[in-house]
């Protein structure tokens, strides 16, 4: 534990949703849902004004629109969302070189080391700035929590939501956790929420009551020594800039039950090669190939193989999910598949001419897959064995809330579509909430597009963080500053 709260984490507020709401004048301060729209869809954020709907991440689609029938459901746009978590990711590597990224919306950041705090006058001040700096670049809002720990940073980060800042000082840490429930502690998850509640343990004062030696007997040695110490709110993990990846996969959970054995044969291929593609993307190989398969049943198998060395071959990972594959039955249906990649490392053990081959067999895939149409547009490729409605490719091409533009009408994005016609609302980031108009999904005049900056003009910050007041060195210890509520 430090004596000033030099940690700090920021929680960018229902990210995925608030950048939508952003991107499109006509959904702010209305209920938005991202995720998976299809019957096995999942929720990856709600919009506080669908939150308040009772909508959640991780919830089912279906449910969703039971309790949010008038939200606006959206496919996610990752482009935009990688684009401007790393605007946030570049304003916090100013704050400090001791970043540590969890998410695309989320991250540690040791102020200490970056020389911009050392007491908590001046962690707050940085947390306020950080907030301005964010919503000025992005047009978003970020909640930060500040305090001596890792654990309770997120905590207070949490607690400050939405749009906050709480600073936790030194030596409250306890006062402050006491009638919290034990599920806000990390590592406690509903099984061992359930198994402390039948022990009559329900909030952070009764473990830190029950004592060390209790808590070792119903939950075990390792889980129970840390609970305990968390409880008193003691944590000594530091922010670490590089957290290496332990694997890489990519997934999908199919609307209908796939029953054609080269059907899941050839989503496996594709799989495969997405995932040498995120390989690529992030430098690194692997020696391990993994295959996962749901069944129909809900039982969920896996499968794996060791190479002989790293690769990135698209070839030999392909290859090799599909030996795996082989055995695994598949007779009564599979709702999902995964290939992933482990053992990863900075290098290959290929020559020359099997490099060059993956590159030709990756420019192949992406050609298949987006095969131009006659009026030079892109329609994905679809399996021979298993031809794909005009319904469905429709909705593939043009995916709710994904951007469009009209050469006539400019930009836009798509509110739906379905019976051969693709509706479209005309409107940017900047604009007032725009017109609706309806097209054939064949319109020639209608292509998709890229997503546009959500702020017109972003501030120049090149200097920034300089205008914020400047530590003291000798106040390491002080603990001027209360709590501030969000």
């Amino acid at each position: 534990m430090r004596p000033a709260p030099t940690i700090l984490h920021l929680d960018m507020d229902a990210f995925y949703a608030s950048a939508e709401q952003a991107a499109k004048p006509s959904l702010r301060g209305k209920a938005v849902v991202v995720g998976g729209l299809g019957p096995r869809g999942v929720v990856a954020t709600a919009s506080y004004e669908a939150r308040r709907l009772g909508v959640h991440s991780a919830m089912p689609t279906a449910q969703a629109r039971r309790l949010a029938p008038n939200a606006a459901y959206l496919v996610p746009r990752f482009s935009l969302y990688r684009t401007v978590s790393d605007q946030v990711m570049e304003l916090l590597g100013r704050l400090s070189p001791l970043v540590e990224p969890l998410s695309l919306d989320e991250a540690f950041v040791d102020l200490e080391a970056g020389g911009t705090a050392d007491d908590s006058a001046s962690a707050r001040a940085t947390g306020e700035g950080l907030r301005a700096a964010i919503r000025a670049v992005t047009g978003l809002s970020g909640s930060v929590g500040l305090a001596g720990s890792k654990m309770l940073a997120k905590i207070a980060s949490e607690e400050a939501k939405p749009d906050g800042l709480l600073v936790i000082e030194p030596g409250t840490e306890r006062e402050l956790l006491a009638p919290m429930s034990v599920r806000i502690l990390p590592g406690v998850g509903p099984a061992t929420g359930d198994h402390l509640r039948r022990a009559g343990m329900t909030t952070v004062h009764d473990l830190a009551e029950a004592g060390e030696a209790e808590l070792v007997r119903l939950v075990g040695k390792a889980h129970g020594h840390g609970l305990f110490r968390m409880a008193l709110g003691l944590d000594d993990r530091p922010v670490v800039a590089e957290r290496d990846a332990k694997s890489v996969s990519v997934e999908d959970t199919f609307d209908v039950d796939l029953h054609d054995r080269v059907r899941v044969r050839a989503e496996v291929e594709r799989l495969a090669v997405r995932c040498v593609e995120r390989l690529r993307a992030a430098d690194r190989s692997g020696r391990t190939v993994v295959l996962k398969v749901r069944r129909y049943d809900f039982s969920t198998l896996t499968r794996s193989e060791t190479l002989r060395g790293p690769t990135d071959d698209p070839t030999v990972v392909r290859e090799a999910a599909g030996r795996l594959l082989e055995s695994v039955d598949t007779t009564g249906g599979v709702r999902l598949l995964g290939v992933g990649v482990t053992g990863l490392a900075d290098y290959t053990q290929e020559d020359l001419f099997a490099q060059a081959a993956d590159a030709r067999e990756l420019a192949q895939r992406a050609l298949e897959h987006h095969a131009p149409t006659a009026e030079g547009g892109e329609e994905e490729a679809v399996p021979e064995a298993e031809a794909d409605s005009a319904e469905q490719l429709a909705a593939r091409r043009w995916p709710a809330g994904h951007d469009v533009h009209h050469e006539e009408h400019g930009h836009g994005w798509v509110q739906g579509s379905g019976i051969g016609r693709v509706t479209v609302r005309f409107e940017e980031p900047w604009s007032a909430p725009g017109r609706v108009l309806t097209f054939r999904i064949d319109d020639p005049l209608l292509r998709p597009a890229d997503p546009l900056p959500l702020v017109r003009e972003s501030p120049d910050y090149s200097s920034w963080p300089a205008s914020l007041p400047k530590s003291r060195s000798s106040g390491a210890g002080s603990s001027e500053g209360g709590e501030s509520s969000p």
